[in-house]
């Protein structure tokens, strides 16, 4: 499924994995510029420090200075992410078993709020657990899982109450220079050490119609292994 998406999804340039003994934590790719420099990976790592797991993703420009406009109305509008996908269940971050592709995505969204309990974020950027399918009506070829009318699957305490497999936990959420960090305490993901990850930036859209899929990748600026094949495995920091 993974691998059957990034084929079309593709951003030009090349990305160059680097997985030798030496340098085992992280993906390293080539810059490429035909993407723009914020979302230009150059590098994405997954680490465990302690009692915590580190994301970090680092790219050619300055992390987080691009924004998408504001439309001023929730159909049609668009959020740009950064996004790990793994190879986590979904039932280890509170949804049901074997749901999808759970992903790490930091966003930024300016029209809509989508916090746990009613909360406010539409002004910032802010982590999110998201379950992913294959979709080809989705320009980037996937989407965030919807939530069908009238079914009430498990999902986490911090669901923001969205027809979508999405969660809004308050993680330690970092931008400086060209580096994201989220920071995740070990307790509250199972399963992440020794896990396998990607990175991606991307950018997604709310259907204008507000039917399903309610949530798309609409497109996918960089993959850092250049194939979405979850290259990265989840180790101590050195």
């Amino acid at each position: 499924m993974i691998r059957t998406f990034a084929a079309g999804a593709l951003v030009a340039g090349t990305a160059l994995l680097w997985l030798s003994t030496a340098n085992a934590h992280s993906i390293k790719a080539d810059p490429a510029e035909a993407v723009q420099a914020p979302f230009d990976i150059i590098e994405t790592t997954i680490v465990t420090k302690g009692n915590s797991a580190v994301f970090t993703t680092r790219v050619r420009g300055e992390a987080g200075s691009e924004k998408p406009a504001a439309t001023g109305k929730f159909g049609g509008s668009d959020v740009y992410a950064y996004v790990w996908p793994t190879s986590l269940n979904s039932g280890e971050i509170g949804f049901d078993k074997d749901q999808g592709i759970v992903a790490l995505a930091v966003t930024f969204h300016p029209d809509f709020d989508d916090a746990a309990k009613g909360g406010k974020n539409r002004d910032v950027w802010h982590p999110h657990w998201v379950v992913l399918a294959e979709d080809k009506a989705c320009g980037g070829g996937l989407k965030v899982i919807d939530i069908p009318e009238g079914t009430k699957p498990k999902v986490p305490e911090t669901w923001p109450g969205v027809p979508l497999l999405i969660d809004s936990p308050e993680y330690p959420t970092t931008f400086k220079g060209d580096a994201v960090d989220v920071t995740i305490p070990l307790s509250l993901i199972g399963g992440i050490e020794g896990a396998s990850y990607d990175g991606v930036t991307a950018g997604l859209k709310v259907n204008g119609d507000l039917h399903a899929p309610l949530l798309c990748v609409s497109n996918v600026f960089k993959v850092a292994s250049g194939n979405l094949s979850l290259p990265g495995k989840v180790l101590p920091s050195k």
